[in-house]
């Protein structure tokens, strides 16, 4: 457990946040080195499934991730409060809470998989192995929330080194699995599939193996779990918002999508592979904002409020720092980077313009993240989610609609950092209120 109330900001939230970086990059590493296998090796409709199968997964865990993000906050509450039995409530409430929402997600989603990627308009060559990718995938959903949720915790209590063990085994298993299976084995996408879920399931369990035999506030157990109802509302107070901003940029990214399936399955392809890169890429400047949520919610229950400020602010100069250079590298390298995913110029062409333009745009979004980030460590989530409504629903997805009709698909890359711009705006004016300094669970005092 690591106290972030004390010592140099920016340096304990860089040092914080460093394991998380590394962890994160392994993660998203896989998801490039899983595309560039399955692009290569099964061909662009093999990637344009994959592409089409995240959003859904995306958005039926949605709402789960917003709980689960609430009770972290909760947790680095009382953590940063010292009220370590609070603690430990809340960790079984959460994991007790995961465990059942994952049953009952994965059976709608195996049930109603096909109706989904209809409502999409994926075509016909697609169909069938998104399908077959994403049943699979799901399948595997309480092994996937046990595993993150798990590393979100020890991150909560100020542990980041931890999560980047299991982050390295997961990573590491699912690239072997996906050659094994994928070139070995010849299991074509659905191989895809069974890699990452076996890969996280083995990183779970080398979680519980490891924190039972540790001195440590998270072991599993039966009879360590038990159901806090005032818990889980305090979490679901701070959750359900960013339940429901998860749940609408999932829905976002579905009807973005829909959008993209009006052109040539390369589009679409083009669109999963340059989305790969971008999420890589904007790693690093998401993984201090969540650094610095801890932090916050830590600092906000210590009653810390001078120590936010100035983490706050040298969060954003080193995640400018980070964007500026990110955007060099991935505006002259794009064309390279695109090339190892595909051989069709039609999908490298496409999705070196999408890196071009959002890359662009990556210190607005590097700035909008932090201040999510100060906000949701806070436990201020509700206004937050009325604006990503905004930019994205009143914004982005019209917007893309719009220019799609007149540019191609260059109008639906455009129109995404045109939704960072308004996200921006409105998260910057808001904290300028200064509102969310008495959103804290604990109640230490008034500020």
């Amino acid at each position: 457990m690591k106290d972030l109330t004390s010592g140099p900001e920016g340096r304990v939230i860089l040092r914080f946040a460093i394991p998380m970086v590394i962890g994160n990059i392994f993660q998203q590493l896989y998801n490039v080195v899983d595309s560039i296998i399955v692009g290569k090796v099964l061909g662009e409709q093999a990637l344009a499934a994959v592409g089409a199968s995240f959003p859904i997964f995306y958005t039926l865990i949605a709402f789960v991730i917003g709980i689960g993000s609430g009770a972290t906050v909760v947790i680095s509450q009382y953590f940063g409060a010292k009220k370590y039995e609070e603690v430990r409530k809340a960790i079984g409430t959460i994991y007790i809470f995961i465990f059942f929402a994952s049953i009952l997600l994965s059976t709608f989603g195996i049930l109603y998989s096909k109706e989904i990627f209809t409502l999409l308009k994926v075509g016909e060559d697609v169909m069938p192995e998104a399908i077959s990718y994403f049943t699979i995938y799901i399948s595997g959903l309480v092994v996937f929330f046990g595993f993150n949720s798990t590393a979100s915790i020890l991150r909560g209590l100020g542990d980041s080194k931890t999560p980047l063990l299991f982050f390295s085994i997961s990573t590491l298993a699912n690239i072997g699995l996906d050659l094994l299976f994928i070139l070995v084995f010849e299991w074509g996408i659905e191989g895809a599939a069974i890699a990452t879920v076996v890969a996280q399931g083995g990183a779970f369990i080398t979680a519980i193996l490891v924190l039972n035999n540790r001195d440590h506030l998270i072991h599993f157990g039966w009879k360590t779990f038990v159901f806090n109802w005032s818990i889980f509302r305090q979490s679901a107070r701070i959750g359900l918002p960013t339940g429901f901003q998860q749940a609408f940029v999932a829905l976002g990214m579905m009807a973005l999508i829909r959008i993209i399936n009006n052109f040539d399955t390369p589009v679409l392809a083009a669109y999963t592979a340059a989305s790969r890169i971008d999420a890589l890429a904007a790693m690093p400047a998401m993984n201090l904002a969540s650094a610095l949520a801890a932090f916050v919610g830590q600092n906000l229950g210590a009653g810390r409020i001078d120590r936010i400020k100035k983490g706050l602010r040298a969060t954003l100069y080193m995640t400018w720092a980070i964007s500026f250079f990110v955007m060099a590298v991935v505006i002259f390298q794009g064309e390279a980077l695109m090339s190892l995913f595909s051989n069709n110029p039609e999908v490298i062409r496409h999705g070196h313009n999408y890196l071009i333009i959002i890359s662009s745009f990556y210190p607005v979004f590097s700035t909008m993240f932090t201040m999510h980030g100060t906000l949701r460590g806070a436990g201020d989530t509700l206004i937050p989610m009325f604006i990503t409504l905004i930019s994205l629903w009143i914004v982005r997805i019209p917007l893309a609609a719009i220019l799609s009709d007149q540019f191609g698909p260059s109008g639906i890359w455009w129109a995404i950092p045109f939704g960072w711009m308004i996200g921006l705006a409105g998260t910057f004016f808001w904290y300028l209120s200064g509102k969310w300094k008495n959103k804290g669970v604990t109640k230490k005092e008034s500020f």
